[in-house]
């Protein structure tokens, strides 16, 4: 990953300790134009950090990459010596070696920049994400999406015909006509995918037919051994690299940033 922060600087942190002390002086520096009661229009903040691949673990275990919880709680006792009152529902998204918006603020001793959203201050985010089945057949071995996608609906074939009478089309389709058994599993109207400009972040979301009592949708994180089940057809889940879909019992589809190799 080429670095685009080069700095001459001789005091550049090079530890975990020293990285994130100066990650949350960055924070605190910028959080501070904030102070005095502006917290409450605040939405999220976005800390970008693009840095070389050498010092990719040094930054990720500064920002607590494997427990994101205890970075923003970090942020929340800054913000509250600082007397920014966060709304309850801010976010804190740490975005890795993307990017980065021209609107963001660069870090002077770090390869990380910064920006606080707000209903007026947003960055229109672009992203490109691809989608493969790992198990089950579809209709194309990739599918390459994009932050300007419509939504990207998936499902039993690419024509399918809903409860409702109406029929919608599949981008992700897996035949019926298909012989392998895993794909019978899956509903005419499963799952979709949608891009979330607030959060930077593709979701997911179950349609009608991929929550209880039919055939049901699970998401599995390449970092994490936790299941999440999804429930609702209105509360999505935010995809990260390498997650893993369940569609009903055996149909898996693979997320990923990356396009596959050939082997």
């Amino acid at each position: 990953m080429f670095n685009i922060f080069k700095s001459d600087k001789e005091d550049r942190p090079a530890d975990v300790k020293g990285v994130r002390y100066e990650l949350l002086q960055f924070v605190k520096q910028e959080l501070q134009k904030a102070e005095g009661g502006e917290g409450g229009n605040i939405k999220g903040l976005n800390l970008y950090i693009n840095c070389a691949s050498s010092d990719c673990a040094v930054y990720e275990a500064a920002v607590y990459a494997d427990e994101p919880e205890v970075f923003k709680d970090e942020v929340q006792r800054i913000a509250d010596d600082y007397a920014v009152a966060l709304p309850e529902n801010w976010t804190m998204d740490v975005v890795m070696n993307q990017q980065i918006p021209d609107e963001a603020v660069k870090a002077a001793k770090l390869d990380a920049a910064f920006f606080i959203k707000t209903n007026k201050n947003f960055i229109k985010q672009s992203a490109s994400a691809y989608v493969r089945a790992l198990s089950g057949e579809t209709d194309k071995k990739e599918y390459n999406i994009t932050s300007n996608s419509d939504k990207i609906n998936i499902g039993r074939d690419k024509k399918a015909q809903a409860d409702d009478g109406f029929f919608r089309t599949n981008i992700i389709a897996f035949p019926s006509d298909s012989g392998d058994a895993a794909n019978k599993y899956v509903s005419r109207q499963h799952a979709h995918i949608e891009w979330n400009n607030d959060a930077g972040k593709f979701m997911i979301f179950a349609d009608e037919g991929g929550v209880p009592p039919r055939n049901k949708i699970k998401i599995r994180s390449e970092k994490s051994e936790d299941v999440i089940k999804l429930s609702s057809t209105t509360i999505g889940h935010q995809l990260l690299e390498g997650d893993q879909i369940i569609l009903g019992e055996s149909a898996v589809l693979e997320f990923s940033y990356q396009p596959a190799t050939d082997e």
